[in-house]
C-alpha cells in the first residue's frame, strides 16, 4: 500500500499539474463541454492524499465529509477484521487550488466517522465546517459519490493531493479479492499501466472522467513482483488461485460506502447499499 512516502519532497511541488484535457466535440449538434478533472475538492494530508466529498441528497448545512484511506488513519493501520467509528479527531486537511497551484486554507475535523481495512480500504472523516460555509469561503464545492458499481473500461482520474499529481488511465478490471500482508479486499479496481501510482498517492480520489464522480480511493501497487506482502498486493480469484500484476495499481470501491452516508453526515449501516463491515 502506499502510506509510505516515495521520492524527495521537492517532487511534491511539481509546478504544473498534470491534467489531461477533456475530448473536443466536432459534431453538428455538439453535446455541453465538460470540464476537465482538476484538484477541486482535492485536499493533502500529513501522509497521504484525500478528498472532500458528499453523498447525493446531502444537505449543504450537513458537515462536511473527507475520505481517504484506513490505513491513513492517523491513530495506525486498523487490523485485520478490525473497524473504528466515531472517534473524536483534529486531524487537519489543506485544501487545494482547484489548478492545484496552492493552498486554500486549511479544514479541519472533529471526528473520525468511520476507518477499516477490511474487505476495503477507507477512512471517512466529519469536518467542523459545513459544506455550504467551506464553498462560502474558498468557492470550492465537494465531489459527489458515486452510488453506482463502476464499470470495466471506464476513463480514470487518480487525483493525488499530496503529490499535487493527476495520473489518467482506465479501470482494466476488477479483482475478486485482492490480497496485502494479512489485509484482504473485495472487488477492488484494477487500473492500466498509466496509473503508476507512488507513496503519497494513498487516499487520492479515483474519479470518473466522465461524469466527474468519486468511484473508488486508491491504495495500493505491486512495487517489485512479489506475492501478497506489503506493498506487493495479489489477486485471488473464486477459485484460491493467485495472480501477480507487477507494477499494476489498485483502488477500493466506494459506493458501498457512500450508500451508507445519512443525513446529518453521520452513517447508518441500515441503508440500502450499504455494504462495508459494520463497526
Amino acid at each position: 500500500m502506499h502510506r509510505r512516502i516515495l521520492g524527495v519532497l521537492a517532487a511534491a511541488f511539481l509546478g504544473a499539474a498534470t491534467i489531461t484535457a477533456g475530448p473536443s466535440t466536432a459534431s453538428a449538434a455538439p453535446a455541453p463541454a465538460k470540464a476537465a478533472v482538476d484538484f477541486t475538492g482535492i485536499v493533502a494530508l500529513s501522509n497521504c492524499s484525500g478528498s472532500l466529498v458528499r453523498a447525493p441528497g446531502a444537505a449543504d448545512s450537513d458537515p462536511a465529509l473527507v475520505l481517504t484511506n484506513g490505513h491513513c488513519y492517523e491513530g495506525g493501520m486498523p487490523g485485520a477484521g478490525q473497524v473504528i467509528t466515531n472517534r473524536s479527531s483534529s486531524r487537519t486537511f489543506t485544501l487545494l487550488r482547484p489548478n492545484g497551484s496552492g493552498s486554500l486554507g486549511t479544514l479541519r475535523a472533529t471526528t473520525m466517522l468511520y476507518a477499516t481495512m477490511t474487505d476495503t480500504d477507507v477512512a471517512l472523516y466529519k469536518l467542523n465546517r459545513s459544506y455550504a460555509s467551506i464553498r462560502q469561503s474558498y468557492g470550492v464545492p465537494a465531489l459527489e459519490l458515486s452510488l453506482q458499481h463502476p464499470a470495466a473500461g471506464t476513463d480514470l482520474r487518480v487525483v493525488s493531493g499530496y503529490w499535487r499529481r493527476i495520473y489518467s488511465c482506465s479501470l482494466d478490471g476488477f479483482a475478486y479479492r485482492l490480497r496485502e500482508s494479512q489485509w484482504t479486499w473485495k472487488d477492488s479496481l484494477r487500473y492500466t499501466s498509466e496509473c503508476d501510482t507512488i507513496g503519497g498517492t494513498s487516499g487520492s480520489p479515483v474519479v470518473d472522467a466522465a461524469s466527474g464522480k468519486v468511484i473508488g480511493a486508491n491504495n495500493t501497487l505491486n512495487e517489485s513482483g512479489q506475492r501478497c506482502t506489503l506493498n506487493n498486493p495479489c489477486e485471488v480469484d473464486q477459485s484460491g488461485n493467485v495472480t501477480v500484476h507487477e507494477g499494476i495499481g489498485y483502488a477500493q470501491e466506494t459506493y458501498i460506502l457512500a450508500a451508507c452516508i445519512a443525513p446529518g453526515s453521520v452513517i447508518d449501516y441500515n441503508r440500502p447499499g450499504c455494504l462495508v463491515p459494520r463497526g
